[in-house]
């Protein structure tokens, strides 16, 4: 079964990016450019994984996974979080997902694959 994979940044550069990495997988990607469009989404899909930026206009990346563990339906969903920020800023963050997930945005195609693969096979 192919699973779903929803990734959440502002920037299409990442989007690209990130879709450019996955292409030989069998993930499904669904694209969100802000909070507010993914939780819109989630009304109709849930992902079987959240690739999730900090740096957002609008909604901030810490606020929308607030959210989403705060949502019973997408409280056992794995983030991993795609940052240019220190994870250490983020650290109370592993309070609310202790099985949260943190890379840096320079992240190789291995290292998300092999990362996704720890998360939902």
């Amino acid at each position: 079964m192919t699973k779903t994979i929803m990734i959440i940044d502002d920037d299409q550069v990442f989007h690209d990016l990130y879709t450019e990495m996955l292409e030989d997988t069998d993930y499904r990607l669904l694209h969100a450019y802000d909070g507010d469009e993914a939780l819109l989404k989630l009304e109709d899909e849930k992902p079987d994984l959240f690739i999730l930026d900090m740096l957002m206009d609008m909604m901030t990346g810490d606020t929308v996974l607030l959210y989403l563990k705060s949502m019973p339906e997408c409280e056992e969903i794995p983030i991993i979080v795609i940052s240019c920020q220190p994870k250490r800023g983020y650290k109370n963050l592993k309070d609310v997902d202790p099985d949260l997930t943190f890379l840096d945005k320079t992240v190789t195609k291995e290292q998300l694959i092999q990362e996704i693969k720890v998360k939902i096979g």
